[in-house]
């Protein structure tokens, strides 16, 4: 996992081919309007994912993906996420590939609060788990493929 602020994604670009088109849309001026929903980068290889979410709280589970990175940017509000490496974590929902998605039910090791301005970086061995604080927030989800 990795956590920092959208001025120093230059120096994570070289970590992955798929990063450095990522960070391009994050840096659009106009995030605010985007219209909520799924928006192609490079196709199916990288998308952004616009959504405006309530928070789940102590609902919130923590999840996986194996397809696909998530590059989280939060653009108004706030989220509070929790983390684990996902060796060793007990699955409540098997993966499900048409999804890229599996569910656990371990608590999060620790947290991190992504405001504007920062992003979070979940590769497939980050189990994650979105949306556990208090307030709403307006994210873009940009996922990149893991295959290159």
């Amino acid at each position: 996992m990795i956590l920092d602020v959208l001025e120093n994604a230059a120096r994570y670009e070289s970590l992955h081919p798929g990063f450095a088109a990522a960070f391009a849309f994050l840096r659009r001026s106009d995030l605010t309007e985007i219209p909520l929903g799924r928006h192609a980068i490079e196709g199916d290889r990288i998308f952004a994912l616009v959504s405006a979410d309530e928070p789940r709280g102590a609902a919130s589970r923590l999840e996986a993906h194996q397809k696909y990175i998530d590059v989280q940017y939060v653009v108004q509000g706030a989220d509070r996420i929790g983390w684990s490496h996902n060796a060793g974590l007990k699955t409540v929902v098997p993966f499900d590939a048409a999804k890229d998605i599996e569910f656990f039910v371990d608590a999060p090791e620790s947290w991190l609060e992504l405001t504007p301005g920062r992003f979070a970086i979940f590769h497939p061995t980050d189990a994650h788990a979105p949306l556990a604080g208090a307030q709403s927030a307006r994210k873009i989800v940009i996922k990149v493929s893991v295959e290159s």
